[in-house]
């Protein structure tokens, strides 16, 4: 199922071609390794927790090559998750969280790739994708 993380909330638009200069050089590499490790909870959501140090290294790299570009929130630390559920109340939150985490095993996801996205008008619009150049030749896949 498609999904997405946030690496960076926001970058200046006049900082474009240079952001898409990076995302193409960080997407020249292989796929990383990556598992969904958790379930976490958001505090009025829940998310999967994604455990890639290839990954965080990637981002490390993006967040020196922008810096200057980017906010205070992008300037902190980075958990790398996919959200499932934000923004209800704590009692419906706590339950997706208990029903997630029942049994939860970690398994293997796969990073596709970069994409650059801006907000207009209410929506996300897609502005670049950069796919990774494969999939990792060494990793090995869990079996299910």
């Amino acid at each position: 199922m498609p999904a997405h993380l946030t690496m960076f909330r926001s970058l200046p638009q006049s900082a474009q071609e240079e952001v898409r200069r990076s995302l193409s050089r960080a997407a020249s590499a292989a796929a990383p390794a990556a598992e969904i490790s958790a379930v976490m909870d958001l505090d009025g959501g829940v998310a999967l927790r994604i455990a890639s140090p290839e990954l965080e290294t990637i981002r490390e790299q993006l967040a020196a090559e922008f810096r200057g570009l980017l906010s205070a929130q992008d300037t902190g630390g980075w958990t790398a998750h996919v959200t499932v559920q934000n923004k209800v109340d704590a009692c419906e939150a706590g339950a997706l969280l208990r029903a997630m985490r029942a049994g939860f095993e970690p398994r293997p996801v796969e990073i596709m790739g970069l994409e650059l996205v801006r907000y207009a008008q209410g929506a996300w619009e897609p502005v670049a994708r950069y796919g990774f150049r494969g999939p990792r030749s060494s990793r090995r896949r869990r079996r299910s």
